[in-house]
């Protein structure tokens, strides 16, 4: 998958406009670093190399993201774990150096700009561990949708699967250290002007989707195993099913949506409708080798439940695919190439097998609930690096300046521009 639409693409250059991108795994949102002066801000406050450390790699970051696809990913992942044990000193509270720096970023949404700037080095982390969270969905995007990509059929190898389910645990662990470990740090006037993007409720749904995602991949992975039992089946359907509706849960909040955020809502209702198609198509077949009429009863009932919600998550694939910016998605494999021919069959097999109980045993056509089950896919965990060395160093050599000096210099930076 080439990033050709700003949702998707790494930076704000476009090779290719006519390209319209194919979504598997959804990336909710790309941030990247905007220009900021830290060198004349920190002049006099920490070692001159320490400064130019870190506007060179953060420069770095701003650069490669400017016009680049997924091959500079691990480029890209690098230079931001490097920055990252850079900006841990920025963060520490004998430094004092917390609310000093502008930090600039800027969301690409619509092909409008929208750019926020907040003095905190809190941010800047949350926003480079976002970064990161996002590069790794897209990586994990591009697991499923082989290159050779052939629009009416699709066969992902159990190697490509397993891969990006290994990246969406990442990407989880990412966003769960955002908000477990790092919004924590940040103070409310901060908290209430951060672009929505990395707002909590939407940091947890995305989190939850990357869940669901993987439970979803798994249950592919398990259709292709001899071993897998129909338990399993069921069971990781219906864990798909809670993974979606805690990612609703965190997104129901807030009625406010609109360009990628509003598609992010529209990708995770499309998925969640997939998700209990599944979920009650599995329930059904082992409910029905129960012997008594009620038994197969409420195996019916589950077969048209899945097949009715079959065809609602239809219409929201289109509602999403048709939201901006425009997006296609992949032919039918795995699951869901499984549930579109398998469902139908089996509601209309059962309908008419069992149509004389159905008639007997009105009072006993009730949807049965899903189970629940213990969910069994958790985040990566995640820690920061150490801080680098030098923040450490006792041979620091700062000349001395006053503060009213240090603003003076920044004053006539300013004026020479």
């Amino acid at each position: 998958m080439g990033c050709a639409v700003s949702v998707y693409a790494v930076g704000k250059k476009k090779k290719n406009k006519s390209i319209i991108p194919e979504v598997s795994i959804l990336v909710p949102s790309m941030r990247v670093p905007a220009q900021c002066d830290i060198q004349r801000t920190l002049k006099g406050v920490i070692p001159k190399d320490l400064a130019d450390r870190l506007t060179s790699i953060r420069n770095q970051i701003l650069l490669i993201a400017q016009d680049t696809d997924v091959s500079a990913i691990d480029e890209l992942q690098q230079a931001l774990e490097e920055y990252l044990s850079l900006l841990v000193g920025l963060t520490r509270k004998e430094f004092g150096l917390q609310e000093l720096i502008g930090f600039k970023w800027r969301k690409l949404e619509d092909g409008q700009e929208q750019e926020t700037s907040l003095a905190n080095s809190w941010f800047e982390l949350l926003s480079v561990l976002h970064m990161m969270a996002m590069l790794t969905l897209v990586e994990a995007n591009t697991k499923l949708i082989p290159k050779d990509s052939d629009m009416t059929e699709r066969v992902v190898s159990g190697d490509c699967m397993r891969d990006a389910v290994d990246l969406l645990l990442k990407a989880a662990g990412y966003l769960d250290f955002c908000v477990q470990d790092v919004l924590v740090h940040l103070p409310p006037d901060i908290k209430s002007r951060l672009p929505k993007d990395l707002h909590q409720g939407i940091l947890e749904a995305t989190s939850n989707q990357a869940l669901a995602q993987g439970t979803e991949i798994q249950l592919g992975l398990a259709l292709e195993s001899q071993n897998a039992t129909l338990s399993v089946k069921r069971r990781l359907a219906c864990e798909a099913v809670s993974y979606y509706a805690q990612a609703l849960c965190c997104l129901s909040g807030d009625n406010n949506f609109h360009g990628t955020a509003k598609k992010h809502l529209l990708f995770i209702k499309w998925k969640y409708l997939e998700a209990k198609a599944a979920a009650y198509y599995y329930h059904g077949i082992i409910v029905d080798k129960g012997t008594e009429p009620s038994c197969h009863v409420s195996a019916v009932c589950c077969f048209l439940a899945a097949d009715e919600l079959l065809a609602e998550s239809k219409k929201a694939s289109l509602s999403f695919c048709l939201a901006e910016p425009v997006t296609r998605t992949p032919p039918a494999w795995g699951v869901m190439k499984h549930l579109n021919k398998k469902v139908p069959e089996t509601a209309a097999k059962k309908s008419q097998m069992y149509g004389y109980l159905l008639n007997q045993e009105k009072g006993l056509q009730v949807l049965p609930d899903l189970p629940e089950f213990q969910l069994s896919l958790k985040p990566d965990d995640y820690t920061l690096p150490e801080a680098d060395s030098i923040w450490d160093s006792e041979k620091w050599d700062i000349p001395r300046q006053s503060l009213k000096e240090h603003l003076k210099d920044c004053e006539d930076g300013v004026e020479t521009e």
